[in-house]
């Protein structure tokens, strides 16, 4: 059986170095690459002539950018509105490189699928909560890791407790997006493999493959509502954090 990691093996497409960094082009660049053309398309047909009556595309991009809008709203107020742009573009950019590693041919890749991806979304996240909480309550930010009404004692032990997770967000972060995207697609690897495998005994194709065929059209369907799930989980968790920032609860 086909080594099912093999599929997240990050390969040079053309070899760049510039002096002791190398930045070659690889194909999770291009694959994240794909991803912005197919963004880019996506919002320009869906925002080139805007109408009144929306036509398909329009509705499709007011949809989902009211979709992120509504959920600043719920999780940060009015004020997480400005963050709108923000979050909406990493929601989006999580969403499709999602869906692109599960088109059905040689050669997609998941960028989510690498927690170097994932940790520089998680990243871009986190230090903007940390800046837009210090400049908008400067010292005052600390609140946050203080528990209101506590001895300094128990104080003390929680606020140290508190800053370690809030340190701690990004990697969790990335690591959630990151351990989702390859589990899903190992297994779907290792039930194909199985298709195969099973399915070329002789006269018995049907009774040694669809078993693991069925598995594997549901795994397909599920990592699909997957792919869509944890777009979303990260865009929420975005948004709960800045609330942190902007409200200090």
């Amino acid at each position: 059986m086909a080594n099912p990691m093999e599929q997240f093996d990050v390969v040079t497409l053309h070899p760049l170095k510039a002096g002791t960094y190398d930045l070659s082009f690889t194909n999770s660049a291009l694959w994240m690459l794909i991803a912005l053309a197919a963004i880019s398309i996506f919002l320009f047909i869906g925002t080139s002539k805007p109408q009144l009556v929306p036509g398909r595309w329009q509705a499709a991009v007011e949809y989902l950018y009211d979709f992120v809008r509504k959920m600043l709203d719920e999780n940060v107020g009015p004020e997480g509105r400005r963050f709108a742009p923000l979050v909406f573009s990493i929601f989006i950019f999580v969403l499709v490189c999602n869906l692109l590693g599960l088109l059905p041919w040689v050669g997609a890749f998941t960028p989510t699928s690498h927690v170097t991806v994932t940790f520089g979304l998680a990243l871009i996240v986190f230090i903007t909560v940390c800046i837009v909480g210090i400049m908008r309550h400067g010292f005052g930010f600390l609140k946050l890791f203080w528990p209101h009404g506590a001895n300094p004692l128990l104080g003390a032990f929680v606020f140290v407790i508190e800053v370690l997770s809030f340190c701690m967000r990004p990697f969790t972060l990335a690591i959630r997006l990151f351990a989702n995207m390859t589990a899903g697609h190992v297994l779907l690897k290792v039930f194909g493999t199985f298709v195969v495998t099973l399915g070329s005994f002789g006269a018995l194709p049907y009774v040694f493959g669809i078993v693991p065929l069925g598995v594997n059209v549901v795994l397909t369907a599920l990592e699909l509502l997957i792919a869509v799930v944890q777009a979303y989980v990260f865009a929420l968790l975005a948004s709960l954090y800045l609330n942190d920032a902007i409200n200090l609860h």
